[in-house]
Formats: C-alpha cells, sequence, structure tokens
C-alpha cells in the first residue's frame, strides 16, 4: 500500500475513533470517494489497534484496576476492588463478539462497507444521539455501572458492526439514555473498546501468521503507530471539551455528512 495512503487512514482513524462520529466508517469512506484501492478490513483492524494501545496508556489506572478485578473474578473473589469493572467489560463484550461472527460468517460485514448504508446510520444514529444527550438526565456515574447497564450498553455496541454508526457514539448514547454524566458515559465507552479492539487484534494477528504476509504485516505496524499517536492527541482535547461541551457539534457533523453522502450515493 502506498506510503502515502496508510498514513492518512491512520490518521483518520486515530482522529474519529474516539469521536462519536464513526471511525469504520471514515476509513470505509476513504478509498469510495477518493479512488483510492480499498485497504481491506486487515488494515481497518491494525489502526484500530493503534487506538487501542493509546485509549489504554490514556486510562492506565482504570485498566490497571480492571487487570488485577479479572485475576480476581479468576479466583472468584466477586468482592475485590476491580472484580465489578472486570465483570461488566466482559459482559459488555460479549454480544459484539457473537454479532461479529453472524455478519463474518454470512459474508454481510463486506456486504455493508457501502456508501449509502454509512450515510443512512450517519444520519440516523446522529439524530438518537442528540435525543439521548439532550433528553437523558445527568444522575449517574461510572461508579453505578454494573453488569445489567454493561449488557445493555454491550448491545448498543453490538449494533456499531454496521458501517457509519459509530462504536463510541452509540455507547455514549446508550449511558445518555440511561442517565450517565457525559464525561462518565464517554469513559465507559472507551473503556468498552478496550476487549473489543484487542479481540479484532488478535484476529488480525492469526490471519497475518497463517497467510505469512510480511507486506501487510508491515503496513499494519506503520498504521497502528501513525493511528496511535493521533487517538492519543484526540481522546485527550475530547475529554477535557466533555467538561463543558454537549455532543451537538459532532451530531451537526454527522447530519451533514450523512445528508452529503446519501445525495452522494443516490445521485
Amino acid at each position: 500500500m502506498p506510503m502515502l495512503q496508510l498514513i492518512l487512514l491512520a490518521l483518520v482513524q486515530g482522529i474519529t475513533e474516539f469521536l462519536p462520529i464513526s471511525s469504520s466508517g471514515h476509513l470505509i469512506l476513504l478509498p469510495n470517494l477518493t479512488g483510492m484501492a480499498d485497504q481491506g478490513q486487515a488494515i481497518d483492524v491494525a489502526v484500530h489497534v493503534g487506538t487501542l494501545a493509546a485509549v489504554v496508556l490514556y486510562f492506565w489506572r482504570d485498566v490497571k484496576v480492571a487487570a488485577l478485578g479479572t485475576l480476581a473474578l479468576l479466583r472468584r473473589d466477586y468482592a475485590a476492588p476491580g472484580a465489578r469493572l472486570a465483570l461488566g467489560l466482559a459482559i459488555a463484550t460479549v454480544p459484539v463478539v457473537i454479532f461479529g461472527l453472524i455478519l463474518k460468517l454470512t459474508g454481510l460485514d463486506e456486504a455493508l462497507r457501502s456508501v449509502a448504508v454509512i450515510g443512512w446510520t450517519m444520519l440516523g444514529f446522529g439524530i438518537v444521539l442528540y435525543w439521548a444527550d439532550q433528553k437523558g438526565p445527568e444522575i449517574r456515574n461510572e461508579e453505578d455501572w454494573g453488569p445489567l447497564d454493561a449488557l445493555k450498553m454491550g448491545l448498543w455496541q453490538a449494533v456499531a458492526l454496521i458501517p457509519g454508526t459509530s462504536r463510541s457514539g452509540i455507547t455514549i448514547t446508550g449511558a445518555r439514555a440511561m442517565g450517565y454524566n457525559r464525561h462518565d458515559a464517554a469513559k465507559i465507552s472507551m473503556l468498552m473498546s478496550i476487549p473489543t479492539i484487542f479481540a479484532s487484534g488478535v484476529l488480525l494477528g492469526a490471519e497475518v501468521i497463517a497467510d505469512a504476509d510480511m507486506q501487510l504485516a508491515r503496513d499494519a505496524a506503520i498504521g497502528a503507530v501513525f493511528a496511535f499517536a493521533a487517538a492519543l492527541a484526540a481522546l485527550s482535547l475530547m475529554m477535557r471539551l466533555l467538561r463543558s461541551v454537549s455532543f451537538t457539534p459532532y451530531v451537526i457533523y454527522r447530519i451533514v455528512l450523512g445528508v452529503g453522502l446519501l445525495w452522494y450515493a443516490y445521485s
């Protein structure tokens, strides 16, 4: 893959991954609208892995707590610090894994990679995000997050497998609808991304090893590094802004882009 395209993909992924505007949708749009060759899902997952490193670094304290909680769960120590968070993350990951396998086995994952699909999901779920953000009360915080809420947000997250939906956007929508404040809704959403992206990265690594494709491995590594740098900067900025700014600017962007894509797709 040309280096310029690879870096551009990484920057697009890094900047859009944690904003509620769909990184996957933008990655699909880039070749569709520019005439570049489609980079394929392997590179898509690679740049997602770069953003995984960024979110782990940014939320390192919470990640450490969840890791210790996971070890406690294995010992059946459900009262240990971090056990509740680790259990929630595990529960929230199950739906997306199941639905992801269904899409993969049926071939629907490739069929959904179209400008029209992204246009509709960008527009529709942008409006849903606006509704949830404006109507959802800010009466709950991250400490209230338990297994039932984790399952609900996990189901929301599974919907994000449809390109253009936005994983962060749809899980933040679910959290805001349940009454979580903006900052903690975003934080929970980011933490939920860790096991999901990790699972995708494992599958990518298996494919690279199985195919012995060193060129793909090189492109994936370069993309991951650039995506990491861009994602860390974007994540830091968004989390600071959420203390004083709503999600409305992202909604406006989604609506404008969605309408533009639908016009492009059907014209």
